[in-house]
């Protein structure tokens, strides 16, 4: 068995419950006749009593015996027994509705079946229904409306099933949105553990503000909430929706295909920017969605001298438990080899080419295949290597990777590398022409 578990680049729920009898110390001097402040447990312990009969854990069976494959949670959004939880907490189901099953466990110990009406995996949400009159009756959580956004710092409290140990409250914060982040995500200064995803996070009064979804690998109190605003729309279009009873590569496919059309035409609408090396000119992106790292060899190094950058999304598109897409990562190394002459340069230049991993065949997706071009840009002369894996089940989508290497010089050079993963045929050839023309001399260089 295994909690539900989804990663962001690469992240995964954790959390703790909260103690319930846990009691705040009041100040040593306070106004006298002046209102203290409820307790921060007593607000959570509040707020779990209101809502725990809309509160369920979100198992995945095997199709032909009760042992759990995953467990996470979900919440009730309608009085006739409709559902949110993550789409990742039902992927297994979705796409292979013949080895699975759903079954949801409510706080007080019942239990029943339930069927998948539609997901959104782009925001990881997922729209359930519970079979037969099991649900009816028990209410649901309402969602907190866009004219009234939180402020930073305000006190949040996520909800969800931890571990499959028991349910449980978590307090937090409300810390804002994620900086470059390319869709939404809130930053929860809380924890949330395995088995919480697809849980909701409430504000005071009880309303949906967020989705339990993920957790920042080896951080401390830094979590992700899918925006409830999401949540909501997947509800306002699918509540009337037929269940789903076919395997939904089909469907995930069509979501996945829109969102990297969006991706990357709004990479490619965005100028490349500077890496500040003296020689050449190399392709480093605006950091909207991207975050960029450096490092270098110090300025005493007796060999060889590099300069390397790395830009990644942090954000990536859950498909199943073996498989992430919908992201772009690039890098580059600049190398200086004066100090080691051209024969010990190209031989380690050479090497820094042939250690780059381009993947091969899996159960998910094709074993590359590459072609290998010489490229003229502007007087710059490259070695360029495109290679495409394909989808073996999202037909149309591939992961793209494109290495570059210049090869002007017998002690200089530079080589960059760029993956796009889950692209069309068309968009891979847009990123692949678009990096390769991020590449060129600087203008010190070109006019000598």
């Amino acid at each position: 068995m295994k909690s539900c578990l989804k990663f962001l680049l690469v992240a995964a729920l954790a959390g703790l419950a909260l103690a319930a009898g846990a009691q705040t110390q009041a100040p040593a001097a306070s106004a006298p006749g002046a209102q203290q402040p409820p307790t921060v447990s007593a607000s959570a312990r509040r707020l779990y009593e209101r809502s725990k009969g809309q509160l369920l854990q979100i198992r995945t069976l095997l199709k032909t015996q009760d042992s759990q494959a995953s467990v996470g949670s979900g919440f009730l959004v309608s009085d006739d027994g409709h559902i949110v939880t993550n789409y990742h907490v039902i992927s297994q189901f979705a796409l292979e509705p013949d080895s699975y099953r759903l079954r949801y466990a409510t706080t007080d110990g019942q239990g029943g079946a339930l069927e998948l009406l539609d997901f959104d995996a782009r925001r990881d949400l997922a729209l359930l229904r519970a079979v037969g009159d099991g649900l009816k009756g028990r209410g649901a959580l309402g969602f907190r409306p866009q004219s009234q956004p939180l402020a930073k710092g305000e006190r949040i409290y996520s909800m969800g099933n931890p571990h499959d140990v028991a349910f449980a409250v978590v307090e937090g914060n409300y810390n804002g949105l994620v900086e470059r982040s390319f869709d939404p995500l809130i930053y929860y200064a809380g924890g949330i553990n395995p088995g919480m995803s697809g849980g909701p996070v409430l504000d005071e009064d009880g309303r949906v503000v967020g989705v339990n979804v993920s957790t920042l690998l080896f951080a401390q109190q830094v979590s992700f909430l899918v925006p409830g605003e999401f949540a909501e729309g997947l509800v306002r279009r699918s509540l009337g929706a037929k269940p789903i009873h076919t395997a939904a590569w089909a469907r995930l496919r069509d979501q996945l295909t829109r969102y990297q059309d969006e991706l990357v035409t709004r990479f490619l609408s965005q100028p490349w920017e500077s890496a500040n090396n003296d020689r050449y000119r190399l392709p480093v992106p605006r950091q909207d969605f991207m975050r960029c790292w450096g490092r270098g060899t110090s300025a005493d190094t007796k060999g060889l001298d590099f300069e390397r950058s790395q830009c990644r999304m942090d954000h990536a598109l859950f498909v199943s438990g073996s498989l992430q897409t919908g992201w772009l990562d690039m890098s580059h190394e600049a190398y200086d080899g004066s100090k080691l002459g051209p024969l010990r340069f190209a031989r380690q230049y050479s090497q820094s080419f042939r250690n780059e991993r381009l993947g091969a065949a899996d159960k998910a997706r094709t074993a590359p295949y590459c072609k290998e071009q010489f490229v003229d840009r502007d007087g710059l002369p490259l070695r360029a290597v495109v290679c495409l894996r394909a989808y073996r089940k999202l037909d149309g989508l591939h992961d793209l990777s494109v290495l570059v290497t210049t090869v002007d010089s017998s002690t200089q050079g530079a080589l960059g590398r760029f993956d796009a993963k889950g692209v069309s045929f068309d968009n891979a050839l847009k990123l692949a022409a678009h990096y390769l023309e991020g590449f060129a001399w600087t203008n010190s260089s070109k006019a000598k």
